[in-house]
């Protein structure tokens, strides 16, 4: 095995998770990314905890989007809502044969089986918000995501190693340094309350009065590096044309602007599914509010890979989610929606934050 598979266990479990002896630990993933499942298996073992295993298909869900009837994308295993509601902490991996498998669904089925599941989506974000559910999502290097990234596998396993910090001494430490960085950010923009972002692609004003800014130092997402809250519901107001292509349910929605009133997207477009965006806004009230606005400050990812859990991070960007919100941020957005969009605010690009000069082309500028 290559040791940084061992080494990406590693972190997920005693550093991401932190998993205790008698945790139920609930592990989803996909035989492609077996290598790395069995790995994490023997080190939440080791570490004590009860592991239960979760595999994913790419086929079985393309098959019960194609033939299932509405009852049935409707229905909920009992086994699924006990997972959300009992379980102590969540791995999930990521590893698909094809990111394009769904590009044939019917977007309304699949709009209907993510209503269906929205409780469960307000379970996870509650549960996670009060510390019951730790939970980490990360990816295993496989063949469909490098050609993606347009990299080779062995390429693609460098970027991903690197990232995480796999391939370091001391991974743990690493993020440890991360997470320090972070927090001074997050110490600043405690008690602010007006945020201005100004460039080329964006002129948006929001509020964060009240609301919690989150230092992403990948407990929660591997990798990290992100700041992020989630701004009051109706206070956004402006236009953001985003710089990179938006993936979800296995579309790729290109050229995606849109523009804010009071909160509410009241103007949404795009030069490449259009209708798949629309839909997707249109899926219950709450997912024409935004539930997060965030800056990656991961400078080690620098190139678009079309991977949110990467792309989000990349240093010298921000993304806004529309859809539901943290609610340790203070959010109050709910949605069965959540898809990030990532603007590049490294060329002629600033944000205020109470009148004061936060950020300037894609780097933090307070003393």
């Amino acid at each position: 095995m290559d040791p940084r598979v061992s080494s990406l266990a590693n972190i997920l479990v005693n550093y991401s998770i932190q998993v205790h002896s008698g945790d139920w630990v609930w592990i989803r993933s996909s035989t492609l990314a077996e290598p790395l499942l069995v790995a994490v298996v023997e080190q939440v073992l080791k570490a004590g905890g009860n592991p239960t295993v979760s595999i994913t298909s790419d086929a079985v869900d393309e098959a019960m989007l194609r033939a299932a009837s509405t009852e049935q994308l409707e229905w909920i295993a009992p086994t699924e809502t006990r997972l959300w509601e009992q379980a102590d902490a969540l791995i999930s991996i990521g590893a698909t044969a094809n990111t394009r498998n769904l590009t044939g669904i019917n977007p309304e089925k699949q709009r209907i089986q993510q209503n269906a599941r929205r409780h469960l989506t307000d379970t996870y974000m509650r549960r996670s918000a009060e510390g019951s559910l730790r939970w980490v999502g990360t990816l295993y290097p496989c063949d469909a995501y490098a050609q993606e990234a347009d990299m080779s596998l062995r390429d693609y396993e460098d970027f991903v190693y690197q990232a995480t910090f796999a391939d370091q001494p001391d991974p743990i430490e690493r993020w440890r340094q991360v997470h320090n960085i972070q927090q001074r950010l997050v110490d600043w923009l405690k008690g602010k309350k007006q945020v201005i972002v100004r460039g080329p692609k964006v002129e948006l004003t929001l509020s964060i009065e009240g609301r919690t800014f989150i230092n992403s130092d990948g407990r929660q997402n591997m990798p990290s590096g992100e700041i992020f809250t989630g701004p009051v519901e109706d206070s956004v107001n402006g236009w953001v044309q985003f710089t990179y292509p938006a993936i979800r349910g296995g579309r790729e929605v290109e050229g995606v602007r849109l523009e804010f009133k009071d909160g509410q997207v009241v103007n949404a477009q795009a030069t490449k599914n259009e209708a798949y965006l629309l839909s997707q806004l249109d899926s219950d009230p709450g997912a024409r509010y935004l539930g997060e606005f965030a800056l990656g400050t991961n400078y080690g990812i620098q190139r678009f890979t079309k991977n949110i859990l990467f792309d989000e991070k990349i240093g010298g960007t921000m993304h806004m989610a529309v859809g539901a919100g943290y609610p340790e941020t203070g959010s109050r957005n709910k949605s069965s929606v959540h898809w990030d969009f990532i603007c590049d605010m490294r060329t002629n690009s600033e944000i205020r934050v109470d009148g004061e000069l936060f950020y300037k082309d894609g780097q933090f500028v307070i003393s």
